[in-house]
């Protein structure tokens, strides 16, 4: 049975669906999941915007609601049953924002995603060329140093520029909106694709939680389901290629920084993917977070600053160095989803986030949103 994996170590907290309750605070002591939502700290965003998140968790009283093993069995590759305590994605409120083309290497499958016209048949030939006209070109250049710049130059007598090298080695980072507050899905649900999408694959990410100071408070992981299809064909799907129902996978809990988990851990982490299909098919692949082209706080502060404010905090997808093209079918086909699929991604110092792949149009409907997560706090301090 897929698990949390956890390390004991870590400061975890989540969210969780009581039955006759609705979402609650957790924090997971040992082996026990205890709630922790305690006026005026209610929601996931008042608990990170306190001054001192780690040493409130750490001292304030709980109910507890069970012990891990049972939520892990609860919330176990279904998120359909509503009868029991089951995990929810960690943030409420926040605004779930994602970085592009942060690693090299997924970075040019963007361009090559581009120049394919989002054809995955047309995938390896493209892939041949770029990589032989630019791939070294890339290693270990720093976004916006003068020798980005020298290489843009030559790119573009090459005639081989592309909106992704720019925002891949350029002064400006790519930050869009992965999903709406309340509308990502947490450990254990189904993830959802696009019913007209052909080639598609997960993206394992690093993500920042950060309250409205700009302060980045704790780490998870997420799953930014992409359509490369859809992105192919023109950036200005993006919107259509990112934002799906149950798109946005992240969990299962936030490990808060502390003195033993702390933004240089973040930076050192090696993250790792497992694909395993109903067909027989199966991926494995890790990459190392010190491999991002910017730091991951530089990425902070060009998301939440004087000139944009998240009042309610940000949760931050980090960005991917994975883009499959390991061949699932016929040779040159490369990799695509398949309903069915067992999607982890897990780093020791987290965790592991573990979804279902399918249909976006099978996945359960997002019903409970902001409205309605203030209709169940409002019967709960009223009761």
């Amino acid at each position: 049975m897929p698990t949390f994996d956890l390390d004991p170590d870590g400061c975890y907290v989540g969210r969780v669906w009581r039955p006759g309750i609705g979402p609650v605070i957790v924090n997971v002591r040992g082996e026990s999941v205890v709630d922790i939502s305690n006026a005026p700290v209610l929601t996931m965003h008042d608990l990170l915007e306190l001054s001192d998140t780690v040493r409130y968790v750490r001292n304030i009283k709980g109910d507890e609601i069970c012990d891990i093993a049972t939520l892990e069995s609860n919330s176990v590759l279904a998120g359909e049953n509503l009868d029991d305590p089951h995990c929810l994605a960690p943030c409420d409120l926040q605004a779930i924002k994602a970085c592009g083309v942060t690693f090299v290497r997924s970075m040019l499958e963007r361009v090559i995603e581009e120049r394919a016209g989002g054809d995955p048949e047309r995938a390896n030939e493209v892939r041949s060329q770029i990589s032989e006209l630019i791939g070294g070109a890339l290693v270990d250049l720093s976004p916006g140093s003068e020798r980005a710049r020298s290489v843009k130059e030559l790119l573009i007598k090459e005639g081989m520029w592309s909106q992704y090298l720019e925002v891949g080695i350029g002064p400006d980072a790519e930050i869009f909106t992965k999903a709406q507050p309340m509308s990502a899905v947490g450990w254990g649900a189904k993830v959802g694709l696009h019913p007209e999408s052909l080639w598609n694959n997960p993206e394992p990410e690093m993500v920042l939680a950060i309250n409205s100071r700009g302060e980045t408070v704790g780490a998870t992981l997420g799953n930014d389901v992409n359509l490369r299809d859809f992105e192919g064909r023109s950036a200005l799907l993006l919107g259509k290629a990112k934002d799906n129902n149950a798109s946005a996978s992240i969990g299962p809990f936030i490990r808060l920084l502390d003195t033993k988990f702390t933004m240089q851990n973040v930076r050192d982490c090696e993250i790792t993917l497992s694909v395993i299909g109903d067909d027989g098919f199966s991926l494995e692949a890790s990459c190392l977070m010190n491999e991002i082209s910017r730091d991951p706080l530089d990425l902070v502060a060009q998301t939440i600053g004087d000139f944009h404010q998240y009042p309610d905090g940000v949760m931050l997808y980090l960005g991917t160095m994975f883009a499959p093209v390991q061949d699932r079918g016929s040779p040159g086909d490369g990799f695509t989803h398949k309903v069915g699929d067992v999607v982890s991604i897990s780093t020791p110092a987290i965790g592991k986030l573990t979804n279902r792949v399918d249909l976006s149009t099978n996945c359960r409907p997002w019903s409970f949103g902001t409205a309605a997560l203030m209709r169940s706090l409002a019967n709960r301090t009223l009761s």
